[in-house]
């Protein structure tokens, strides 16, 4: 578009864009969605074009577009089109969305070549009989004229080269008889060789039996692991290369090569393969799926299968019939390591040789993930897996927008802008003409009310595959167990015994404590007083390995103090259990067994995450330690024990949500064992065993938690049933806070009443944070405009009362009220 002036968004805590005057030379290659280097104030900004306007706001001087940095816009129309929603909605500056949908900003040396349309192809066929067309120039008929004499492609190299300007380039792609496409050229990246049996060897009649070495292999790649890295099988199976080079001309393997980052080995999480054959519930699943596609109109699904139904299988097909359709999938997962596994299935499924998956999470460096998000933008991946920023991938003609375990809070930003990856999907797959997949054991009491009610439909898979039976699961009351001890230890009696069974019989068990560190908290005996972050008003963990306390919400250390810091007494006492105690206790317990810990302090790096996963997917370790991280997706076939220490802990928050988190982490980590041919058990540790949620994830009875804690929602008017906005007002300075929160106050005051609920100021539960001063309100509607509306306006207020921007943050629909 031939504009003068152009509005940029930038990467700025405020809610507005810049107008820019856009320089004559640039004026053909500035399109919406296209990333420009502008001036701002004293510096320099990255910031995407929004749109054009024929005139400057009077007033004020406007600067000029530095450098346009992508012929090709970097953000599709559908994408500018979700920024503006998200920013709307989420009341997000629109520059701090476009960051988050951004890929990083890094050098990657690039190759853009010009090539023929099948228009374009017409039109140089006019063209050689003296005839112009289309309004072209004699400059733009010579030029398509040396593109067909180049067989219809040309390197876009300087322009004086081509004979032709930027705006003519334009001008011929706008028509349609030109498309320009951009490759990157990275340097070559490492690959790994991969090796699946070959499934069409298995089910020849003919074939010669298999010997033991080639049944030892075939067992590890078809039925226990899947695909496997070579040097791992060879490792795993005991055998040498020219067995397995044998075996591949034999025709009884296959191989390809995967790329590899530098800096993990994405195959030793261990492997479940599909199963290739649906059951009666996964294949109605499928059927309900396809029926949607036909329709080929939006719509979202939930599809409510328990732990361990196939949910994986119903996705994967879900995506091929995606694919047949001509269409491309966005795959959500809550955890970076389930990408890596999800990522592996889909070439596993889609072929050895399939090239088109993409994996996009933070994970990744840089490099790697402007490499990822770049091979999406030119069209080279259909599939693409990832976390929740991965939603923002710029895939064209999307069909299918899956969210697996879509109830986990990491779907949730919780900083600038606080949009739900979830939320955004739906939206996403609506502008898309898409259908939306939400998939679960435990699904979100809003999700589940949305299917009961009929805006979404409901998709079940009541049993696990192959008619496996659910884990046992049972409540070791400690009460009672103290009682009969006089002992305080995280390990009871039953599940004490529990894992020398499994030590005995050669299985697996797997414990889970829902927090990191040595001790939760230091306490002096003498005063009562508890080490303080100095930053945050929280008490400080104790990390015995590191020898120090940390806070884990701001990151400061702290020296482990000999002293009381407020009475100078001596008796300082190290008061509850994390897993790094929990660790040190099993070591000393069973000093036979092979025991490892994953968690945040011992997985830093995703090496780290991989080697201990893909150790105990290997059987070299008998009891694996560790914190939520474990209760997510993972496949492992020899465990039988799971133990919860303090299953009850997250009940005690201050937070409406916290009896629905308990219930689906112990519903979720319950569903790790057993999922062999192993029968499984799992022992539950509480102080609170007649607590509905922790009966109900006894009984794994999902329906009948979601009637009891609808009720209480229903109550006290809470989500699903009402709209809810967290207002935090924060500041380092505890007076202009108090001041802030005031005049806020002031403004919300007159709207409280029956469309609007308002709660507050209050101190938040969290009343200092990173040395910030914290005051909550809490707003509740039971419609979201009346919310968003009064929001927008109570913003609009702190403008005009010089109320930084900073200083005032709205999360809508928030997860956490802490």
């Amino acid at each position: 578009m031939n504009c003068s002036f152009c509005n940029v968004a930038l990467p700025v805590p405020l809610r507005t864009t810049f107008t820019y005057a856009v320089p004559e030379p640039m004026r053909g290659a500035v399109q919406p969605g296209s990333r420009v280097l502008v001036p701002f104030r004293k510096k320099s900004l990255v910031g995407v074009v929004v749109d054009f306007v024929n005139a400057a706001p009077e007033g004020t001087k406007v600067r000029d577009i530095v450098r346009v940095l992508d012929f090709v816009p970097t953000l599709t129309p559908k994408l500018l089109e979700l920024a503006s929603w998200i920013a709307n909605y989420y009341l997000a500056p629109i520059g701090e969305v476009f960051r988050a949908m951004l890929p990083p900003l890094t050098e990657l040396k690039s190759q853009r070549q010009i090539v023929f349309t099948p228009s374009g192809r017409e039109a140089s066929e006019s063209l050689s009989g003296g005839e112009l067309s289309h309004g072209l120039t004699s400059a733009e008929a010579a030029f398509l004229a040396t593109l067909k004499g180049k067989k219809g492609s040309i390197l876009l190299g300087p322009q004086a080269k081509l004979g032709l300007d930027l705006q003519s380039l334009q001008k011929l792609q706008r028509l349609g008889l030109i498309q320009i496409h951009e490759s990157l050229q990275t340097p070559k990246r490492k690959t790994l060789r991969v090796v699946a049996w070959k499934a069409a060897s298995s089910s020849e009649g003919g074939a010669a039996p298999l010997a033991e070495k080639e049944e030892k292999i075939r067992a590890l790649l078809e039925t226990e692991r899947g695909p496997l890295p070579l040097p791992q099988l060879l490792r795993l199976a005991n055998v040498t290369r020219p067995l397995i080079d044998r075996m591949l001309r034999d025709g009884l393997l296959e191989s390809w090569e995967e790329p590899l980052d530098p800096a993990e080995d994405p195959f030793d999480t261990g492997y479940t393969p599909p199963a290739h054959e649906l059951n009666a519930e996964q294949d109605a699943a499928l059927i309900g799926i396809r029926a949607r596609f036909e329709l080929g109109a939006f719509g979202v699904q939930l599809l409510h299968g328990v732990t361990g139904s196939g949910k994986t299988e119903v996705y994967l097909r879900a995506v091929q019939d995606t694919l047949a359709r001509g269409k491309t999938a966005i795959i959500l997962v809550p955890e970076i390591a389930l990408t890596l596994w999800i990522g592996r299935q889909c070439r596993s499924w889609f072929g050895a040789r399939f090239e088109g998956v993409a994996v996009l999470h933070s994970g990744l460096s840089d490099v790697e993930r402007a490499r990822e998000w770049w091979r999406v933008r030119n069209g080279e991946a259909r599939v693409v897996v990832g976390t929740r920023s991965a939603i923002f991938a710029p895939l064209e003609n999307v069909g299918l927008i899956i969210v697996d375990e879509e109830q986990e809070s990491s779907y949730k930003q919780e900083e600038t802008p606080r949009y739900h990856g979830r939320d955004v999907a739906i939206v996403r797959a609506k502008m898309e003409n898409a259908v939306a997949l939400l998939g679960s054991a435990t699904p979100s009491m809003e999700t589940c009310h949305h299917a009961r009610n009929g805006k979404y439909e409901l998709l079940t898979l009541s049993s696990r595959v192959a008619d496996r039976a659910l884990a046992g699961v049972e409540i070791v009351d400690l009460r009672d167990e103290f009682q009969q001890t006089h002992q305080t230890s995280p390990i009871s009696s039953k599940l004490h015994a529990g894992i020398q069974e499994c030590l005995s019989n050669g299985t697996q068990a797997l414990v889970l404590i829902n927090r990191r560190g040595y001790s939760w908290s230091v306490l002096c005996r003498s005063c009562g007083a508890s080490v303080q972050c100095v930053n945050c008003s929280i008490s400080m963990t104790h990390h015995k390995h590191r020898n120090r306390l940390e806070c884990h919400y701001c990151g400061s250390v702290q020296p482990i103090p000999q002293l009381c810091p407020k009475c100078q007494s001596q008796y300082v006492y190290f008061f509850g259990e994390g897993s790094e105690h929990l660790e040190e206790r099993l070591r000393k317990e069973f000093p036979g067994a092979r025991i490892a810990r994953l968690d945040r302090d011992t997985a830093r790096t995703k090496r780290q995450y991989q080697e201990t996963l893909g150790a105990f997917a290997g059987g070299a370790l008998d009891i694996l330690v560790g914190t939520q991280m474990l209760a997510k997706g993972h496949d492992f076939q020899r465990v039988t024990l799971v133990g919860v220490i303090s299953a009850d802990s997250s009940l005690s928050l201050p937070d409406f949500r916290a009896a629905e988190r308990t219930f689906q982490l112990l519903t979720q980590v319950a569903g790790r064992a057993g999922r062999g041919e192993l029968p499984g058990r799992v022992l539950i540790q509480t102080f609170y065993p007649d607590h509905y949620a922790i009966q109900d994830a006894v009984k794994q009875n999902y329906l009948s938690f979601f009637e009891r804690e609808l009720h209480f929602r229903r109550m006290m008017a809470y989500p699903p049933f009402t709209s809810l906005a967290n207002v935090i007002v924060r500041d380092t300075s505890l007076e202009r806070a108090i001041l802030w929160s005031r005049q806020l106050s002031q403004y919300f005051s007159p709207h409280d009443g029956e469309k609007v609920r308002i709660l507050g100021p209050a101190t938040a539960p969290l009343a200092r944070l990173k040395k910030e001063h914290r005051f909550q309100f809490l707003l509740k509607s039971p419609k979201r405009s009346v919310l968003t509306k009064l929001l927008s306006g109570a913003l609009a207020y702190c403008d005009a009362k010089e109320i930084p921007q900073t200083a005032v943050l709205v999360d809508m629909d928030p997860l956490s009220l802490l």
